[in-house]
């Protein structure tokens, strides 16, 4: 049963001990099934090194390994540092939370995990302040990419990235690493290791001392507040 109860997190929030199994003695990696994506839920969640990735019926990983970046290595061309010294483009943050999101669940020839569930789950998120876009924009005013993930304390999970224009993914991500990097940020979550991520510099701990380091990074779970300038 899920209880109303004072935490360290959250204050008022509810008890979901007895819905999620413990990330720390369950070598499953499915930790829980069903629920909802409402904010103290997710809350509860990524301050446990848990993540939703599946709908209908939702269902709730903590991975075994783990990965993560380091904000001091991100592994982009020349290409994208040379178009990132032209300055062709704007970066907001939080300016289009929403459209961000739906641009990383555009696909041509695959599902996407991004179903309207995690759309309404993820946007109530950032309205309560702990998930947050980064978005660049082209010259002409248009979005070309952009990334969007959860903050909380000193701990950012990375969900999605997008590029509807070269490159523009990449130099999102590349401003968003300077900017957790800038406040101090402990901890990059990119969850499982892939192609992308694996290029980009990702690489895996196990899940234990995963966990470790999320403790430290959420122990204060402050609600971060990115830059509001375009950069």
């Amino acid at each position: 049963m899920e209880n109303p109860k004072q935490n360290p997190y959250s204050s008022p929030t509810r008890d979901f001990s007895s819905f999620f199994a413990n990330p720390r003695t369950t070598k499953e990696e499915v930790v829980g099934i069903g629920g909802d994506l409402k904010s103290d839920r997710l809350l509860y969640a990524y301050t446990r090194g848990i993540f939703p990735w599946a709908d209908k019926p939702l269902l709730w990983f903590s991975l075994d390994p783990r990965a993560i970046f380091d904000l001091n290595v991100l592994h982009i061309s020349s290409r994208v540092h040379r178009r990132i010294r032209q300055k062709k483009f704007t970066v907001t943050f939080n300016r289009a939370f929403e459209q961000v999101m739906r641009c990383c669940a555009f696909r041509t020839e695959e599902q996407t995990w991004i179903t309207e569930t995690f759309l309404e789950g993820f946007t109530n998120f950032h309205k309560e302040g702990y998930a947050h876009s980064i978005e660049v924009w082209d010259e002409e005013g248009r979005l070309g990419g952009g990334v969007y993930g959860v903050a909380i304390g000193k701990f950012f999970a990375g969900e999605s990235m997008f590029s509807f224009l070269p490159d523009f993914g990449k130099i999102g991500l590349y401003y968003l690493f300077e900017a957790l990097k800038k406040d101090g940020f402990l901890l990059f979550d990119t969850q499982q290791m892939n192609p992308v991520t694996l290029n980009l510099g990702a690489y895996e701990i196990p899940k234990n001392k995963f966990l470790d380091r999320l403790a430290l990074a959420v122990s204060v779970p402050s609600k971060w507040v990115p830059p509001v300038d375009e950069i």
